[in-house]
């Protein structure tokens, strides 16, 4: 083999719907060269040496659609192209990147592949890619490769990169439901939803939280006396300013008693149970280098619990354990902490780890010093020593929590103002109400962690993406506003331009990214020709009421739809001789597959407005998830007959008047005599536009008064919305 290689041509990046799928991918182009020649089992030990490195592909079911399918067909011989498709994703899979579509496809000339991937992350993908492009290459050449190293690489860039497991689970949760996201920035600011239907979420945090609530739960003496003159259960205490004044405090409250700073988190500065004057102003010095004060209050006995409160409503409990070690006569207590606790595979940094690893923290060496203790102590064999007491609060309790506490929580959460809150109290038994085992609520926290509820080290998760989700959008909603998407092979500016026109008219705030530019109402904020980046500021903008997006082919091909799902979805036509040689789309049936994207998106509730002169369009209603409304300039067309039949929708022409028919009724507007923007009234192509765009009215539910003023007072030369 003298051309012994994968080499990446050009790797495209659809970030949307496309003639592949629905989800984001990645299509690499790559050169195989002379492997062309060379299939999987021509090449000796090259399945062995795959297998070994990769032992999870036998659950790629493949073609044969069965566990081990992929691994058969590498066994039977396949090519690099195939391969490269299958270890990405898998490589993916093991960085904790989800999504599981690939493609391999031929192209020409002969060696190149076009190999399609999920990229639900572009950057990781890209990296995956690549690994999998020289894993691949170090098989064939029987040379070492570690995995292991690419893997933990691929899981960097996702830790990086991708959403936490909080945000996601969000995300995931309106996916569900068919709600659309966009994410905003780089960490796990998102947008759910279009336009002005959007709501936005910053991991726990939403468009509801307000910065006073957050404020009031930031300070929190001002959270417990607001709702200690609510009737909520907290414990008596007080802000100190000095040593001498927390022992003070300590003396009027009773001992024992817990010092913590008033605006501290994660517990750090935290000291509970303290009995003497000594360790309370040992604690005062800690806890006020954690915070800008110091709050003393009094001890409540029991276990730490947190307890996630959406809307109106608790979703989830989870509760502590204390972290103790016990002596074995040999091990220091470092040592003891590193073998006990921190060797549990649910401890660690990410988030993807319920409990975090123990620390010698200033607490914890207080606490050992409490018990006469210190780091480097070698505690008697069967001894136990207490590390923290507070935290690792990842044991699910959801089912066990009494009525009248979820009542108070709620309450809790009400009181400071926050929409979703965490709120931390203490008792003995949460089954049980507090007030009858001396329990109270110690804190109100704004943007919660949710992993402690998504993956508890002990339980049942909890769908609180899900409680998020249908807080934010109650009922049916689905953050979805009117969305109009235009392709074919001609008119489809024009038509674009119409049907905004008609939704301004309706009163709409409209949206239009067309190849004539970026519109926000009837003002041109781009001039550039519509791309995905242009469609996407369509669908951000909170103003916006309805939008109207015209997609080429070649957008289709190079970008994907910016949008998940239409209300509307227009195909004007398809014209065999609008190929694209350079992206492989060169027969008519390519291009067919193209802008069928555009009919695959509809909504169940929506229609595609096809044109049924042209053939291959009209045959694009069999993959319509919702209704059809046909368009022809001819209503004797034996589809739109037989459409009619089945009571269907169809626009066309009887004479010089436009006719807008379902089943046998009809309703007829102006003449074209009257039709603004019409050049030439026996252009039958520019006749076919505005049959177009008062059909995409038509289904969009607009009147006949404004479908009528839209036909009559449209014009091209002074913008989408402006009467001529």
């Amino acid at each position: 083999m003298n051309r012994k290689r994968i080499e990446f041509l050009d790797v495209l990046s659809l970030r949307g719907p496309s003639m592949w799928t629905y989800p984001p991918v990645l299509e690499a182009w790559i050169d195989i060269g002379d492997l062309e020649d060379y299939p999987s089992n021509r090449i000796p030990g090259f399945y062995e040496r795959l297998e070994a490195w990769l032992p999870s592909l036998v659950e790629h079911r493949c073609s044969y659609g069965e566990r081990g399918g992929f691994l058969r067909r590498v066994r039977e011989g396949t090519w690099p192209g195939h391969i490269l498709e299958h270890v990405t994703l898998e490589l993916q899979n093991l960085a904790g990147l989800p999504g599981g579509f690939g493609r391999a496809r031929e192209a020409s000339p002969r060696g190149v592949y076009r190999v399609v991937v999920s990229a639900y992350q572009e950057e990781v993908t890209r990296a995956a890619l690549y690994a999998a492009r020289d894993l691949i290459m170090a098989a064939i050449e029987d040379r070492p490769f570690d995995v292991g190293a690419a893997v933990d690489s691929l899981r960097e860039l996702v830790n990086r990169h991708w959403l936490g497991p909080s945000t996601a689970s969000i995300v995931f949760a309106a996916q569900e439901r068919c709600i659309p996201s966009i994410r905003l920035n780089q960490g796990n600011l998102v947008q759910l939803g279009y336009g002005a239907a959007q709501r936005r979420i910053w991991t726990a945090e939403t468009d509801r939280t307000s910065a006073v609530a957050e404020s009031i739960a930031c300070d929190k003496d001002l959270t417990r006396r607001l709702l200690q003159a609510c009737g909520v259960p907290v414990p008596e205490g007080r802000m100190v300013e000095s040593k001498e004044d927390a022992w003070e405090a300590a003396q009027e409250i009773g001992l024992p008693v817990a010092v913590k700073p008033c605006d501290g988190n994660h517990g750090r500065g935290v000291f509970l149970d303290l009995h003497t004057r000594e360790a309370i102003e040992t604690a005062f010095d800690v806890a006020m280098q954690e915070g800008s004060g110091v709050i003393v209050e009094r001890f409540i006995p029991g276990n730490e619990h947190r307890l996630l409160v959406v809307g109106d409503r608790m979703v989830a409990a989870a509760r502590g354990k204390t972290a103790v070690v016990v002596g074995d006569g040999k091990s220091t207590i470092r040592e003891l902490i590193e073998l006990q606790l921190n060797s549990d595979p649910r401890r660690g940094t990410t988030e993807e780890h319920p409990l975090n690893p123990v620390t010698l923290d200033s607490a914890a060496r207080v606490e050992l010093q409490r018990q006469g203790y210190h780091a480097d102590s070698v505690p008697p064999a069967g001894a136990e020593v207490l590390i923290q007491r507070n935290g690792n609060v990842a044991f699910d309790v959801t089912d066990e929590v009494h009525p009248s506490i979820a009542d108070h929580v709620r309450l809790a959460a009400r009181i400071v103002g926050l929409d979703i809150a965490g709120v931390d109290l203490v008792a003995e038994d949460i089954s049980r109400p507090l007030e009858e085992q001396g329990g109270a609520i110690v804190e109100v926290n704004a943007g919660p962690g949710l992993l402690m509820h998504l993956k508890p080290a002990e339980g049942k998760p909890r769908p609180v993406g899900k409680a998020i989700v249908n807080h934010l959008f109650p009922g049916d909603a689905d953050g979805r506003i009117p969305l109009v998407g235009v392709s074919g092979s001609h008119g489809t500016t024009e038509i674009a331009h119409r049907v905004a026109h008609f939704l301004q008219l309706a009163g709409r705030r409209t949206a239009l990214a067309s190849g004539l530019g970026l519109y926000f109402d009837q003002r041109c904020v781009d001039t550039a020709p519509a791309r995905w980046e242009s469609a996407r500021r369509a669908l951000m903008n909170p103003m916006i009421e309805a939008a109207v997006i015209e997609n080429g082919a070649r957008a289709i091909l190079t970008e994907g739809l910016a949008y998940d799902h239409c209300e509307v979805g227009i195909v004007s036509g398809l014209d065999p001789a609008h190929t694209h040689p350079d992206l492989c789309i060169v027969e008519p049936e390519q291009i067919y597959s193209v802008l069928r994207t555009q009919v695959d998106v509809v909504l169940p509730r929506g229609h595609a407005v096809l044109n049924a002169a042209d053939e291959r369009v009209a045959e694009m209603a069999s993959l319509c998830p919702g209704g059809i409304v046909f368009f022809a300039l001819d209503g004797g067309l034996p589809r739109i007959v037989e459409h009619r039949a089945g009571d269907g929708r169809a626009v066309f022409l009887r004479g010089e008047a436009i006719v807008l028919a379902q089943g046998q009724a009809e309703t007829v507007l102006d003449g074209l005599a009257s039709a603004g923007g019409l050049n030439n009234p026996r252009d039958g192509r520019a006749i076919a536009n505005v049959l177009a765009a008062v059909a995409a009215g038509w289904a969009l539910g607009l009147s006949l008064d404004c479908l009528r003023a839209g036909v009559e007072t449209f014009s091209m030369s002074t913008g989408p919305a402006t009467a001529a």
